[in-house]
């Protein structure tokens, strides 16, 4: 199996629907007090952010059996701030797995509520916290523009890719 980097332009719609396999496993672990789920979702996260969706068993599940039945054409967005998006969950699942393991409560809720609203706003509103950030680290200086040169125009970068295919 050959896994790929993270893509420059992604589908937004099978984002959401990731995000919201992401809240279903976030909700179950809040509601029933279920902390070994975060393991699962940080090894997901770290894996998507590191290697991309062809990595990420939530985004194969979504590629290959829920995407596919929704009647409804890509929608095209810039691939490396949902790719920090996904750096973050990955960061905030580590932290709350490593706090659940250490036997402290308090911030692995708070852990777990953030991360049942983050991807709440992505999959229902399509409210990406995380791209937000990004787009503030860019503006500070923080991130180079240079890692987002095709963010500036992904109507030109989308139009390559429908004449190429």
């Amino acid at each position: 199996m050959r896994i790929s980097r993270f893509p420059n332009i992604v589908d937004d719609i099978s984002v959401r629907l990731v995000a919201a396999v992401v809240l279903v496993v976030a909700v179950v672990a809040l509601a029933a007090h279920q902390w070994w789920l975060y393991p699962v979702l940080a090894v997901d996260f770290l894996l998507r952010s590191g290697w991309g969706p062809s990595a990420s068993p939530f985004a194969l599940l979504v590629q290959r059996f829920v995407r596919p039945r929704l009647n409804v054409g890509p929608r095209y967005t810039a691939g490396p701030p949902k790719r920090f998006a996904s750096a973050v969950g990955a960061a905030l699942t580590v932290v709350a797995t490593a706090l659940w393991l250490l036997g402290t409560s308090t911030p692995v809720l708070v852990i777990a509520v953030v991360m049942v609203v983050f991807p709440a706003l992505e999959s229902l509103a399509g409210i990406c916290v995380g791209c937000i950030v990004f787009g503030w680290l860019m503006r500070l200086g923080v991130i180079s523009e240079s890692i987002c040169v095709e963010c500036a125009d992904i109507g030109r970068r989308t139009a390559t890719r429908q004449t190429a295919s």
